[in-house]
């Protein structure tokens, strides 16, 4: 790593030193420390296990012959030793099949002492195995015997193995019944002593040990549980008296041994203490950490480029390894005083492991964390990682689930075929089952999936067919799998081209009846205009005439005035020209401005306004003039078109974050279902065109709703109209 290489190496070998030294200190007893061997938790474990298997070795021991005699054997065992071996026509056949041929050549070779001898020997064994079948009894004889010699051969084996090790003087007498038991100088100089009476406690003794794993006391066929041997233990019996270690004891045999090894024990912890400390001390004085050693290499670049999940997974191997490989080393290290050349080798090399995956683990956390610190960095990686995207593939994968599923069965299936085919390699008796799997199951698949990619490949074809324009064969559907669905949908979007061109047409007709519309509209009033102004021209017309006649060109003209004004906003509007002034406006203000504009025109319609709107100010952030003209839009579209002696519903109200301003009539003009017409400039529900207006208002409405981000919506059910405005509140 550069000129960054030595001090880096420096800082990961004091590390290393710190970190065996702590975890040599949590691996040994540090309570310990500064105990002598006989006040240890080691030595009172020893002594715990002494109190536990004396009672059932020496003290309060089971009576074997009675257990013998006692011990219960249940129904289950019965049955398991009977048909150990199978029925008992299948165990008489095996036996004499086992013996035919040694009875054949011992006749051939008229050795008749020999052949007497395995005849009475298969016929013991026949007669046990038809005694199995017919008695109970007998079963349950010889599973007590055999019980009776494991609990015999694990008191003696084992406990008392244990007692004999540990070299132990007692004086110890039965509280009820007087019984002495003694072994020992109990005059000797104890370096342990413990005394049992009414004041210290009495030294319980069971029949049995206490917290024993007791799990390998079982064969094939027979288990002792703690059941068993609780079913013929005797009472607990109490004991006071003595217990002593002499100092004798603790110089020589297996106590001396076990007190050389603790004392090493305390004293390599007490070097690993003051070594790991010096080793801190280093690390945080005269060698701290600086990140540019890790940072600041070719190393650092690469590792840059992995995927987080590497990165990540990395991070856990290298980390797995080096407490792996720590805990190996500090439990090595400290017996080094029984290691020889050869395994101080094999230490160095593991220490040298260690090294290198705390320098990885250092090295890996370091970069992570500098990149982590990068904003919106944890993101990125994450969305560019292996993991999101396989779970995305895997995803895409059933978007189809049908091909998904399909997909996943061939690859499992090409994945048993492989292991199988490695497993007849290994095994050839295999072939037995590998033949049939690939007759009944490889080939149907391995024809299915040629068929599935013939069909594959005419819709291919039929595709690139159509993508040259030549619509006129329609691909043939085969069955019903997903190929299929999707040379249905390929026909479907065949269709669909003709279905484009006859919307086409249809929006050709818009454009024509747009232009019809528009001419009509225009036309009416300057039609009217010409035709009044002509009778101006004359002479003899009155004076009411002439006033009239003059009315109604003033109302004909301003008729076309708002035409062409409205279609004038509606040209901005569509190109984007139109300016807006916001500001700070109270819908339920403006909405009372613009119903009282109406009221003359409300109260003469004989249409019964119902208006609902918060008491309090709601405030929205708009051009007051422009909504103006959504509200005056909206409600002059109700009196024109609602039907004669009807309610109308106008209500204005807060709903979240957002003011909804509704209005509800009954129309007095079948309207239909297409309610996006109504949206259509110079489109009016007076298809006869026999009411004033220009046809542009809800198309004028729509638009300002949509300048200022907000939402317009139209709602047809039979003759029951609803438009539903929405813009966001301060």
């Amino acid at each position: 790593m550069k000129s960054n290489k030595s001090p880096l190496l420096l800082w990961v070998l004091l590390v290393s030193l710190f970190l065996i030294a702590l975890n040599s200190t949590v691996q040994a007893d540090l309570q310990n420390i500064g105990k002598s061997y006989v006040n240890s938790e080691v030595f009172k474990a020893n002594m715990d296990t002494f109190y536990q298997n004396i009672g059932p070795t020496t003290l309060n021991p089971i009576n074997m012959e009675e257990a013998e005699k006692t011990i219960p054997v249940a129904k289950s065992e019965i049955e398991a030793h009977r048909n150990r071996f199978g029925t008992m026509s299948e165990q008489i056949s095996n036996i004499q099949d086992q013996y035919v041929d040694r009875i054949a050549d011992a006749k051939e070779s008229k050795n008749e002492e020999l052949k007497a001898v395995l005849i009475k020997e298969r016929d013991t064994k026949l007669d046990d195995i038809r005694q199995n079948f017919e008695s109970d009894e007998h079963v349950e004889a010889k599973i007590r015997t055999k019980k009776a010699a494991m609990l015999k051969g694990y008191l003696n084996e084992n406990l008392r193995l244990e007692i004999d090790e540990f070299p132990v003087f007692y004086e110890l007498v039965d509280t009820k019944t007087g019984e002495k038991f003694s072994y020992g100088d109990m005059f000797s100089h104890a370096a342990y002593k413990k005394v049992f009476d009414g004041g210290n406690g009495y030294l319980k003794a069971s029949s049995i040990p206490v917290d024993r794993d007791l799990t390998f006391m079982r064969d094939d066929e027979i288990e002792l549980t703690r059941d068993d041997m609780l079913s013929i233990s005797n009472p607990t019996r109490t004991f006071e008296g003595e217990v002593i270690v002499s100092k004798d004891a603790l110089k020589d045999g297996l106590l001396s041994h076990q007190i050389k090894q603790y004392n090493q024990d305390r004293y390599f912890t007490f070097v690993l203490w003051l070594v790991g400390a010096i080793a801190l001390a280093v690390v945080f004085t005269k060698l701290q950490f600086k990140k540019g050693w890790v940072t600041e290499n070719d190393w650092a670049i690469k590792y840059s480029h992995l995927k987080i999940d590497m990165k990540v997974g990395l991070l856990g191997v290298s980390t797995i390894a080096m407490y792996a490989v720590l805990n190996i080393v500090s439990n090595r290290f400290r017996y080094f005083y029984f290691i020889n050349v050869s395994a101080w080798v094999m230490n160095i090399i593991q220490f040298g492991f260690l090294l290198l995956f705390l320098l990885a683990v250092v090295f890996q956390l370091v970069n992570f964390i500098e990149r982590l610190r990068l904003k919106g960095m944890l993101e990125k990686d994450i969305a560019d990682s292996y993991t999101v995207s396989f779970f995305k593939a895997f995803h895409d994968m059933f978007l189809k689930k049908s091909i998904g599923v399909q997909t996943f069965i061939l690859l499992i299936g090409f994945f048993l075929a492989g292991i199988g085919f490695v497993v007849v390699f290994l095994m050839p008796v295999s072939l037995i089952l590998y033949i049939p799997a690939v007759l009944f199951l490889g080939l149907p698949a391995l024809y299915m999936l040629v068929k599935r990619s013939a069909y594959l490949n005419r819709i291919i074809v039929a595709t690139e067919a159509m993508a040259a324009g030549r619509l006129h064969e329609e691909i043939k559907v085969e069955g019903k799998s997903p190929l299929a669905e999707h040379a249905n949908n390929l026909n479907n979007l065949r269709e669909g081209v003709h279905v484009s061109m006859t919307e086409q047409a249809k929006s050709e007709r818009l454009k024509t009846e747009l232009i019809t519309n528009v001419s009509h509209d225009l036309r009416t009033p300057l039609t009217s205009i010409i035709t009044y102004t002509d009778l101006l021209k004359k002479e003899d017309i009155t004076a009411e005439e002439r006033t009239k006649y003059v009315d109604i060109l003033d109302k004909k003209s301003q008729r076309l005035k708002t035409l062409i004004e409205d279609l004038f906003e509606v040209s901005k509007m569509a190109s984007g020209n139109l300016e807006l002034n916001k500001q700070r406006v109270d819908m339920t203000q403006l909405l009372q401005q613009a119903l009282a504009e109406h009221e003359e025109e409300i109260s003469k319609s004989g249409l019964d306004f119902r208006v609902n709107f918060p008491e309090s100010a709601l405030v929205a952030y708009v051009d007051g003039k422009r909504w103006w003209r959504v509200l005056d839009n909206l409600i002059v579209n109700a009196i024109k078109y609602t039907l004669p002696g009807t309610r109308v519903y106008i209500t204005l109200r807060k709903v979240g974050d957002t003011a909804e301003f509704i209005v509800k009539n009954v129309t007095k003009y079948e309207l239909g279902e297409n309610t996006d017409e109504l949206f259509e400039r110079f489109k009016r529900a007076d298809t006869s065109r026999h009411t004033d207006g220009s046809g542009l208002g809800l198309a004028i409405a729509q638009s300002i709703v949509d300048l200022h981000n907000g939402n317009m919506k139209i709602e047809v059910d039979g003759d029951l109209f609803k438009v539903t405005v929405v813009v966001a509140v301060v």
